[in-house]
C-alpha cells in the first residue's frame, strides 16, 4: 500500500500541532493513542491505529519530563508505526516492534529542539531588559518553531520514503528480531503500569485494585474493558460521595461543638 501525498502532509502537520499541544493546551494531541487513531483512519486501518496507539499509551504511563529530561517521541513513534504497519500489511506487532526504536531514536530531535530553542530564550530575555513586551510574546511564539520541526521533518521524511524504508526493513530484519520486538512490546505496557503503580497510593486503595484485576481476570471474555471502567467510575463515584457526606458530617459536628463551648460559657458567665 502506497501512502498520498495529503496523508504525508497531513500527519507531518499533526505531529507538529501534536507537540505544540504538549508543551501548552494539553488537548491531547500528543497522546500516541490519538495519534495512531488518526493516523489508522486516515490510512483506512482504525483498528490498528488504535492498537498500536493504545498499547504505546500503556508504555508511556508515568513517564514525563521531570526537570526537562527528555523522554522516547511515542506521537512520531506512533504515527509512523501505525503508518509503516498498515502500508506493509504487518499488523499491530510490527507496527509495535517499529514505533518503539523510532520513539527512541527522535528523542535525538527532542534535544536538537531544545538546543534551538535557546535562541529565543535570549531574545525574550532581551526584550525584557528593554521592556518590550511585546518582543517578549514573539520569542515565546517562535520558540514553537523548532518543536514542531523536530517532529515534522523526521515524519515527513519517513512517509515520504515510506514504501522503500518499508521494503529495507522487511528485507534487512530477520524473523527472530521482529519477534524478539514483538516480545518487548507486549511486555513493556505491563511495565508502563508498573511504574504507574509506584506513584498511585495502592496500599490506602488496594480492595479496588483487587476488583479490578480480578473482573478482567475471570470475566474478560464476557465484560468489555468499557465496563470495567463503568464500574470503576461508579465506585469512584461512590468513594467520593461518602467522602465528602463524612467531611460535612465532621464539618457540622465541629461547628455543633463550638456552638455548644460558647452556650457553656456564656452560661458560666451569668452564674458568675
Amino acid at each position: 500500500m502506497d501512502i498520498s501525498w495529503f496523508a504525508i502532509i497531513f500527519l507531518s502537520l499533526y505531529v507538529a500541532l501534536g507537540q505544540i499541544d504538549a508543551l501548552s493546551l494539553k488537548f491531547g494531541l500528543f497522546s500516541p493513542v490519538f495519534a495512531g487513531a488518526v493516523t489508522g483512519f486516515l490510512l483506512g486501518d482504525l483498528k490498528t491505529g488504535l492498537l498500536i496507539g493504545g498499547t504505546l499509551q500503556l508504555t508511556t504511563l508515568g513517564v514525563a519530563t521531570y526537570g526537562g529530561a527528555t523522554v522516547p517521541d511515542f506521537l512520531s513513534g506512533s504515527v509512523m508505526g501505525t503508518a509503516y504497519a498498515i502500508m506493509a500489511s504487518k499488523g499491530v506487532g510490527y507496527g509495535i516492534g517499529l514505533a518503539i526504536p523510532i520513539g527512541l531514536l527522535l528523542t535525538q530531535m527532542d534535544i536538537l529542539a531544545r538546543m534551538s530553542n535557546t535562541f529565543f530564550q535570549r531574545m525574550a530575555m532581551r526584550h525584557v531588559a528593554t521592556g518590550n513586551y511585546k518582543g517578549v510574546e514573539r520569542a515565546n511564539l517562535l520558540g514553537m518553531v523548532p518543536w514542531s520541526l523536530s517532529r515534522f521533518i523526521p515524519v515527513f521524511i519517513g512517509l515520504v520514503f515510506g514504501s522503500a524504508v518499508v521494503k529495507a526493513i522487511n528485507a534487512w530484519i530477520p524473523v527472530w528480531f521482529m519477534n524478539g520486538l514483538k516480545a518487548a512490546g507486549m511486555i513493556l505496557p505491563a511495565m508502563g503500569i508498573a511504574i504507574l503503580m509506584r506513584y498511585l497510593p495502592l496500599k490506602r486503595y488496594y480492595p479496588y485494585f483487587i476488583f479490578g484485576f480480578a473482573i478482567m481476570a475471570y470475566f474478560s471474555k464476557s465484560i468489555t474493558l468499557l465496563g470495567v471502567s463503568l464500574f470503576a467510575f461508579a465506585l469512584a463515584a461512590v468513594h467520593v460521595l461518602n467522602a465528602n457526606k463524612n467531611q460535612n458530617n465532621e464539618n457540622i459536628n465541629s461547628a455543633a461543638d463550638s456552638a455548644s463551648g460558647r452556650v457553656d460559657d456564656e452560661e458560666v458567665e451569668i452564674d458568675d
